[in-house]
């Protein structure tokens, strides 16, 4: 029993170290660009303002947050909002990562099913996550209480749990191609505009690529989480 809770925690390494450097690599991809304005002098908010314009998302609002790479574009609202670091900065990261967001906002007035699909499961996915560990854990506690009775009740809660944990990693499969092609719009309206010119391009696809890795990660991690899950599962179900 104690090499499936401790023994499979090997199962998430890959994916933990793929995360730290998934992060590593944003957030020094981002620094290093972040330092090269672009030879257009456009402001990210000047610049997202014309990028909405242009396709059409005229009731899209654009405003400034703090924090660092806190950048968003909510589809319930219609709000684009951008950074610090971004908003009102000429540098290429800042161009670049505010016209992926821009192509979030371009992906909802263009009516992308992706899109509709995620928004749709953010509500389930958050009470999923909230419950699926607690749930988990109770069933557990079940089947080592009363599981060596023949009663697999412990086990169908367990099996639960696994189910709405489940929902996270749909969420973060859906999530990834979501990303992936908001990049693309950017890079593209950025090229049809000419915001960026051929090197800077380069240079902006450098951080929207690093970007993405975290979503990768993300993606991967949850999946092996999932694995883990299902291997104390399929343990407990061997006992019955």
């Amino acid at each position: 029993m104690y090499y499936v809770f401790y023994g499979s925690l090997a199962v998430l390494i890959p994916g933990l170290i793929l995360s730290i450097w998934a992060q590593y690599k944003v957030n020094s991809t981002f620094k290093k660009y972040s330092k090269i304005n672009a030879l257009s002098g456009w402001t990210a908010n000047e610049m997202s303002q014309m990028l909405l314009e242009k396709n059409g998302c005229n009731s899209v609002a654009v405003r400034r947050i703090s924090g660092n790479l806190t950048d968003n574009y909510n589809p319930s609202t219609d709000v684009l909002s951008l950074s610090d670091a971004v908003y009102g900065n000429s540098s290429i990261s800042a161009l670049g990562v505010a016209a992926h967001e821009c192509g979030h906002a371009v992906q909802k007035h263009s009516n992308s099913i992706l899109l509709k699909l995620r928004s749709f499961l953010v509500p389930v996915t958050n009470i999923g996550s909230r419950l699926a560990v607690p749930i988990a854990i109770l069933g557990v506690i079940l089947e080592l209480a009363i599981g060596g009775s023949g009663d697999n009740f412990g086990t169908l809660i367990i099996t639960i749990g696994v189910f709405l944990y489940s929902l996270s990693t749909i969420f973060a499969l859906v999530t990834l191609p979501v990303e992936l092609d908001a990049s693309k719009r950017a890079i593209s309206m950025l090229k049809d505009t000419a915001v960026l010119d051929d090197a800077e391009l380069k240079r902006a696809n450098k951080v929207l690529t690093a970007a993405a890795l975290t979503y990768v990660a993300s993606l991967v991690v949850s999946a092996l989480y999932l694995i883990r899950f299902i291997l104390i599962l399929n343990r407990f179900r061997s006992r019955d």
